[in-house]
This record gives C-alpha cells, structure tokens and sequence, in this order.
C-alpha cells in the first residue's frame, strides 16, 4: 500500500486510507456497469487486506498493550475488519454488470469510510497519545518492511494437503489468496 517516507506507523496507516479512498473515488467516478470498476473494487481489496494485516500485526498489538481499555478497542477494530471482509468476499467473482455489484461495492465503500474517519478520529489520537514516539517509528518501519514482501497482485495458494484441502477449496477467493500468501496457507489472521 502507502509507500510512506519512513513515517510512524499512524502516517503509514493514513497514506493508505487516502489510497483507498482513491480507489473509491475511481469506482464511483465510472458509470455503473464499466467494466473498470471491477478492476478497482479487486485493487480496493488488495489494499484493504493489506491495511488490515498491517494493524492487525503491529497497531493492534499496541493499542491492546498501551492504550487504556485498548482490548476493548482492538476487538471493536477487528470487528469492523470481519464485517468488511465479508462484504468483499461477497463482491468477489461479480462482474461490474451485476446488479448485486454495485449494492455491495456501495455497501463496502460505506462501511470501510466509517472505519477509516472514526480511526483518524479516535483511534489514532489515543495511539498518539499513548504510545512513545519511538514505538511508534519502529512500528512504522515494521510496517513498510512488510509491504516490501508483501505480494502485489494475489497469487492462488490454496492448500492442497488434507483437512486444509476441503476448508478452502474448492473456491478460495482474493481475500482468502491474498492472506494466504502473506500469512501461509490455511493460518490465522
């Protein structure tokens, strides 16, 4: 995502959201049923479950550390992550003239703008707050490391070993390849 230029982890984590809603932008500048705007919905995703692994590894782990009732707010955040998953596995495998793309496109755009503003809004003051300037630098490059191995475009890599065999497969999707080629196959995000 964001190639920042070795900010702290809050200004990584903000270049993304303004390279989302980038991509939103492009989606909804495109008249419905372009066929463009399913190649930016799978771009939004890309960068979506990038974002989300990069909080879930290094922000997370700090606010439940740091910040007070920070679990609590941790929960709520991986909440908001579960719901917009669910609607990008939706979305996948639609074509930008089905009518049920735009709903759910729609549907994502306004469930993940929600998630970013109360992130810059809340979350990230009390991280800001809390966290020591030096955290948060380390966190920031943490992050940019990732990105450096993270793959830019999905790779299947479904697993072909039983039991992982039959909870993937048949079917695995962009956000299921996307974490399982930088998580491993079948791990837990």
């Amino acid at each position: 995502m964001g190639q920042g230029d070795g900010g702290n982890v809050i200004e990584e984590l903000v270049t993304d959201h303004r390279e989302v809603e980038e991509l939103f932008g492009r989606i909804e500048a495109l008249p419905p049923g372009a066929e463009d705007r399913r190649l930016y919905a799978d771009r939004a995703t890309m960068e979506l479950v990038r974002h989300a692994m990069a909080e879930e590894d290094y922000l997370y782990p700090s606010v439940r550390e740091r910040v007070p009732g920070g679990d609590v707010l941790a929960d709520d955040e991986l909440d908001r992550h579960a719901r917009a998953e669910r609607i990008m596995k939706d979305l996948e495998g639609r074509e930008a003239d089905d009518p049920e793309f735009d709903r759910l496109v729609g549907m994502l755009m306004r469930e993940v703008r929600t998630h970013l503003a109360d992130e810059e809004r809340n979350l990230f003051p009390r991280v800001r707050a809390e966290c020591p300037t030096v955290i948060l630098d380390g966190l920031g490059d943490k992050v940019r490391k990732a990105r450096k191995t993270a793959p830019t475009r999905p790779h299947p890599s479904a697993p072909d070993e039983p039991p992982a065999d039959k909870t993937l497969a048949p079917g695995v999707g962009l956000v299921d390849r996307m974490r399982d080629a930088m998580t491993g196959p079948g791990k837990p995000y």
